[in-house]
């Protein structure tokens, strides 16, 4: 079976690629600061029963692939981690904080994509073979026109 997870009312399997750069794409994430990010990260995935499936940190950028709960936004959970990370990093490293004016380490937007097991295809020749009345699908979607 699978590697569900579970809580008191549902089953879910969400997980997301998340990829984030220092502001300018600065090279700035080796040695102590590297070690030091990969920490941070871990305690605040910890914290918000995020389970970090793989991750790297390059010297210019980030990547972290997280399962995470259905009750959390993945903006909410980014700004977690960004946030969290952002400003520990900035209290401990000196060096960052002339680097980095403004009290901002990372850069503002970020990457996700999600990842699964199954097509869009696949979804729709689900919901198209379950029971019920046949649905006219034009009158099921959403338009701007409307």
């Amino acid at each position: 079976m699978r590697g569900y997870r579970t809580n008191a009312h549902s089953k879910y399997d969400l997980k997301v690629h998340l990829i984030w750069v220092p502001k300018y794409r600065k090279r700035v994430l080796t040695g102590q600061v590297s070690m030091r990010v990969r920490d941070l990260l871990r305690q605040i995935c910890m914290e918000h029963e995020v389970h970090i499936i793989s991750g790297k940190v390059a010297a210019d950028h980030l990547h972290m692939f997280v399962s995470y709960r259905p009750q959390m936004a993945l903006s909410k959970l980014v700004q977690y981690l960004k946030g969290g990370s952002s400003r520990v990093l900035l209290q401990e490293f000196p060096h960052l904080r002339k680097r980095f004016w403004g009290r901002h380490l990372w850069a503002r937007g970020y990457m996700a994509i999600s990842s699964g097991n199954i097509t869009d295809e696949m979804i729709q020749q689900y919901i198209e073979e379950q029971e019920g009345e046949p649905v006219d699908d034009s009158r099921f979607q959403i338009d701007s026109n409307s």
